[in-house]
Protein backbone atom coordinates (compact mmCIF):
# COMPACT_ATOMS: atom_id res chain seq x y z
CA UNK A 1 0.00 0.00 0.00
CA UNK A 2 1.13 3.55 -0.60
CA UNK A 3 -0.64 5.39 2.21
CA UNK A 4 1.00 8.75 2.82
CA UNK A 5 3.71 8.28 0.20
CA UNK A 6 3.87 11.80 -1.18
CA UNK A 7 7.26 11.55 -2.91
CA UNK A 8 9.63 8.95 -4.27
CA UNK A 9 11.96 7.68 -1.54
CA UNK A 10 14.39 6.39 -4.21
CA UNK A 11 15.18 3.28 -2.10
CA UNK A 12 17.31 5.31 0.32
CA UNK A 13 17.22 6.51 3.90
CA UNK A 14 16.23 10.13 4.51
CA UNK A 15 19.80 11.30 5.12
CA UNK A 16 21.13 9.50 2.04
CA UNK A 17 18.30 10.88 -0.08
CA UNK A 18 18.88 14.48 1.07
CA UNK A 19 22.63 14.16 0.40
CA UNK A 20 21.95 12.68 -3.05
CA UNK A 21 19.53 15.46 -4.02
CA UNK A 22 21.83 18.15 -2.64
CA UNK A 23 24.79 16.85 -4.64
CA UNK A 24 22.71 16.47 -7.79
CA UNK A 25 21.35 20.01 -7.39
CA UNK A 26 24.90 21.37 -7.04
CA UNK A 27 25.96 19.49 -10.18
CA UNK A 28 22.93 20.76 -12.09
CA UNK A 29 23.66 24.36 -11.11
CA UNK A 30 27.36 24.00 -11.95
CA UNK A 31 27.05 22.14 -15.28
CA UNK A 32 23.53 23.36 -16.34
CA UNK A 33 22.59 19.77 -17.37
CA UNK A 34 23.18 16.29 -16.00
CA UNK A 35 22.36 12.72 -17.04
CA UNK A 36 20.58 10.54 -14.49
CA UNK A 37 17.63 8.18 -14.16
CA UNK A 38 14.10 9.42 -14.77
CA UNK A 39 13.06 8.82 -11.14
CA UNK A 40 16.00 10.82 -9.78
CA UNK A 41 15.41 13.59 -12.33
CA UNK A 42 11.78 13.94 -11.26
CA UNK A 43 12.78 14.01 -7.59
CA UNK A 44 15.51 16.55 -8.35
CA UNK A 45 13.08 18.83 -10.18
CA UNK A 46 10.84 18.98 -7.09
CA UNK A 47 13.92 19.68 -4.95
CA UNK A 48 15.67 22.34 -7.04
CA UNK A 49 12.83 24.46 -8.48
CA UNK A 50 11.92 26.10 -5.13
CA UNK A 51 15.63 26.92 -4.68
CA UNK A 52 15.70 28.59 -8.10
CA UNK A 53 12.64 30.61 -7.15
CA UNK A 54 14.36 31.75 -3.95
CA UNK A 55 17.45 32.75 -5.92
CA UNK A 56 15.47 35.28 -7.97
CA UNK A 57 15.58 37.66 -4.99
CA UNK A 58 19.16 38.14 -3.77
CA UNK A 59 18.88 38.67 -0.03
CA UNK A 60 21.00 37.36 2.80
CA UNK A 61 18.08 35.32 4.12
CA UNK A 62 17.50 33.64 0.74
CA UNK A 63 21.21 32.88 0.38
CA UNK A 64 21.24 31.21 3.79
CA UNK A 65 18.11 29.19 3.06
CA UNK A 66 19.55 27.97 -0.26
CA UNK A 67 22.89 27.19 1.41
CA UNK A 68 21.09 25.08 4.02
CA UNK A 69 19.85 22.87 1.16
CA UNK A 70 22.96 22.82 -1.06
CA UNK A 71 25.82 22.97 1.49
CA UNK A 72 28.17 24.24 -1.22
CA UNK A 73 29.38 27.86 -1.36
CA UNK A 74 30.44 27.71 -5.00
CA UNK A 75 27.07 26.36 -6.11
CA UNK A 76 25.22 29.08 -4.16
CA UNK A 77 27.44 31.79 -5.67
CA UNK A 78 26.91 30.39 -9.19
CA UNK A 79 23.17 30.19 -8.60
CA UNK A 80 22.82 33.79 -7.45
CA UNK A 81 25.35 35.28 -9.92
CA UNK A 82 24.65 33.59 -13.25
CA UNK A 83 21.51 31.46 -13.04
CA UNK A 84 19.20 33.87 -11.20
CA UNK A 85 19.53 36.80 -13.65
CA UNK A 86 18.67 34.49 -16.57
CA UNK A 87 15.56 33.06 -14.92
CA UNK A 88 14.39 36.36 -13.41
CA UNK A 89 11.48 36.89 -15.82
CA UNK A 90 10.37 33.22 -15.85
CA UNK A 91 7.45 32.32 -13.57
CA UNK A 92 8.37 28.67 -13.07
CA UNK A 93 9.37 25.62 -15.03
CA UNK A 94 13.09 26.27 -14.77
CA UNK A 95 14.10 22.69 -15.60
CA UNK A 96 13.43 20.35 -18.51
CA UNK A 97 13.57 16.54 -18.41
CA UNK A 98 14.35 14.77 -21.69
CA UNK A 99 14.20 10.96 -21.70
CA UNK A 100 17.29 9.50 -23.35
CA UNK A 101 16.63 5.75 -23.42
CA UNK A 102 17.83 2.88 -21.28
CA UNK A 103 21.07 2.35 -19.38
CA UNK A 104 23.01 -0.66 -20.75
CA UNK A 105 23.85 -2.28 -17.41
CA UNK A 106 20.44 -2.51 -15.75
CA UNK A 107 18.04 -1.12 -18.39
CA UNK A 108 17.02 1.77 -16.15
CA UNK A 109 15.20 4.67 -17.83
CA UNK A 110 17.70 7.49 -18.22
CA UNK A 111 17.03 11.17 -18.69
CA UNK A 112 18.78 14.47 -19.21
CA UNK A 113 17.69 17.19 -16.80
CA UNK A 114 18.73 20.70 -17.72
CA UNK A 115 18.09 24.33 -16.92
CA UNK A 116 15.75 25.64 -19.62
CA UNK A 117 17.31 29.09 -20.09
CA UNK A 118 20.82 27.69 -20.63
CA UNK A 119 20.01 25.53 -23.66
CA UNK A 120 20.88 27.38 -26.88
CA UNK A 121 19.09 24.88 -29.13
CA UNK A 122 15.62 25.15 -27.61
CA UNK A 123 15.79 28.71 -26.28
CA UNK A 124 13.72 31.01 -28.54
CA UNK A 125 15.00 34.17 -26.79
CA UNK A 126 18.64 33.46 -27.62
CA UNK A 127 20.29 35.84 -30.03
CA UNK A 128 20.83 34.28 -33.41
CA UNK A 129 24.32 34.40 -34.86
CA UNK A 130 24.65 36.07 -38.22
CA UNK A 131 25.90 33.68 -40.86
CA UNK A 132 28.61 35.31 -42.93
CA UNK A 133 28.77 34.29 -46.55
CA UNK A 134 32.19 34.14 -48.07
CA UNK A 135 32.76 34.74 -51.73
CA UNK A 136 35.83 34.82 -53.90
CA UNK A 137 35.24 38.40 -55.00
CA UNK A 138 36.28 41.27 -52.78
CA UNK A 139 33.79 43.74 -51.31
CA UNK A 140 35.10 46.56 -53.51
CA UNK A 141 34.17 44.59 -56.63
CA UNK A 142 30.65 44.05 -55.25
CA UNK A 143 30.33 47.77 -54.49
CA UNK A 144 31.39 48.60 -58.05
CA UNK A 145 28.77 46.21 -59.47
CA UNK A 146 26.07 47.77 -57.28
CA UNK A 147 27.12 51.28 -58.33
CA UNK A 148 26.86 50.27 -62.00
CA UNK A 149 23.44 48.66 -61.61
CA UNK A 150 21.74 50.62 -64.43
CA UNK A 151 24.19 49.07 -66.93
CA UNK A 152 22.60 45.68 -67.39
CA UNK A 153 25.04 44.54 -70.09
CA UNK A 154 28.12 44.61 -67.84
CA UNK A 155 26.31 42.81 -65.05
CA UNK A 156 25.45 39.94 -67.38
CA UNK A 157 28.93 39.77 -68.89
CA UNK A 158 30.78 39.36 -65.57
CA UNK A 159 29.58 35.81 -64.87
CA UNK A 160 30.49 34.82 -68.43
CA UNK A 161 34.00 36.17 -67.92
CA UNK A 162 34.37 34.14 -64.74
CA UNK A 163 33.11 31.05 -66.52
CA UNK A 164 35.63 31.60 -69.29
CA UNK A 165 38.43 32.00 -66.74
CA UNK A 166 37.45 28.75 -65.06
CA UNK A 167 37.48 26.86 -68.38
CA UNK A 168 40.93 28.31 -69.20
CA UNK A 169 42.19 27.13 -65.82
CA UNK A 170 40.91 23.63 -66.50
CA UNK A 171 42.59 23.47 -69.90
CA UNK A 172 45.93 24.70 -68.48
CA UNK A 173 45.92 21.93 -65.86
Amino acid sequence: MRHGKKFNHLGRTASHRSALLSNMACSLIEHKRINTTVAKAKALRVYVEPLLTKAKEDTTHNRRVVFSYLQNKEAVAELFRTVAPKIAERNGGYTRIIKTGFRPGDAADTALIELVDFNELYNPNAEEKKATRRSRRSTTAKAAVVAEAPKVEEKVEEPKAEAADSTEEKTEE
